[in-house]
């Protein structure tokens, strides 16, 4: 549980910073050869500062409302980051990105002052899939596998922005529980999993103490067992935990409220999944000071994981 909220958590092959002073996380080991991650998501329009890394992952919500003036704010941002390496998936509020979902419920997807306007997709996928995100190292995935090199190795990473329906009424990419293993089972190994919503248990506590998670999810990343599954989707629950796969210890973790440890150390060398909710758009329960956009907690997550 404490791991969460720890400012750093470490382990044989992995080391993770949830915070860091001004904007600056530390270095890789000199020892051993790392490959660093940043980690983002559901910035919702929004910019603010990202750490330097070999690689980039975003995981889904781009956008408040899935609008092209929403996206290419987001992807202007996106493109002119300087990491080597970009993955992008999409989110529930990422609306045209769905496009059956939005060619059916696009009227849904205005504000009461200000009704939609249905928009073509293609543009869309031009901000994602074109020559400018290409030229800007932008790989765009939903339900796709995809191999790349960086940080001295190969790795594969596979990308779906499907999530359980859970609460609101608009809701693109979504599923029922009725239909939750037959989307997952499609998922299938991969050195970095990336979805948008999180796995029933793990860091998907909501302000109104509900598990908002895929109970499915959980099972299929037990049998996975990535090197790192990233997702965000429920904002207050934004941090990090190591799990260690040994018999009988199912993967089960929370973000702890109100209360933080300086950081947290793993010894063992079993093998080990970081599952990682980098959230950056702040949700606090009661009275709570919310804070900016990509900090105070809500910062992009930096993991070093050993080649």
């Amino acid at each position: 549980m404490a791991q969460s909220r720890a400012r750093r958590i470490t382990s044989p092959t992995s080391i993770v910073q949830l915070d860091y002073e001004y904007g600056i996380p530390e270095a890789k080991p000199e020892s051993g050869s790392w490959t660093r991650f940043v980690l983002i998501s559901d910035t919702h329009a929004s910019t603010f500062s990202v750490p330097d890394g070999d690689i980039l992952l975003h995981s889904g919500d781009l956008t408040r409302r899935g609008t092209l003036l929403e996206l290419k704010r987001t992807m202007e941002w996106l493109y002119a980051l300087p990491h080597p390496v970009k993955i992008v998936i999409a989110g529930n509020r990422d609306f045209s990105l769905d496009r059956v979902w939005y060619d059916e419920h696009w009227q849904e997807t205005g504000k009461q002052d200000k009704p939609a306007v249905y928009e073509p997709p293609d543009p869309l996928f031009d901000l994602l899939e074109g020559p400018r995100a290409k030229e800007a190292n932008v790989v765009y995935l939903q339900n796709a596998r995809h191999s790349f090199t960086a940080g001295g190795r190969e790795w594969t990473v596979y990308g779906s922005a499907l999530s359980p329906n859970f609460g609101a009424r608009i809701r693109a990419f979504g599923y029922d529980a009725e239909d939750a293993d037959a989307m997952v089972a499609a998922f299938p190994e991969a050195d970095i999993l990336m979805t948008h919503g999180p796995p029933r248990g793990i860091l998907d506590r909501t302000t109104h103490n509900a598990l908002a998670g895929c109970p499915a999810l959980t099972t299929r990343v037990s049998s996975l067992r990535p090197r790192l599954h990233l997702f965000g989707h429920i904002h207050e629950s934004h941090g990090a935990y190591v799990h260690e796969w040994t018999p009988g210890n199912r993967p089960t973790a929370q973000t702890a409220r109100n209360r933080t440890v300086p950081d947290f150390k793993l010894v063992d060398a079993n093998p080990q999944t970081v599952f990682i909710n980098a959230a950056n758009t702040p949700k606090v329960a009661g009275n709570a000071r919310t804070p900016r956009i990509g900090s105070e907690g809500f910062k992009p997550v930096v993991l070093d994981l050993l080649n």
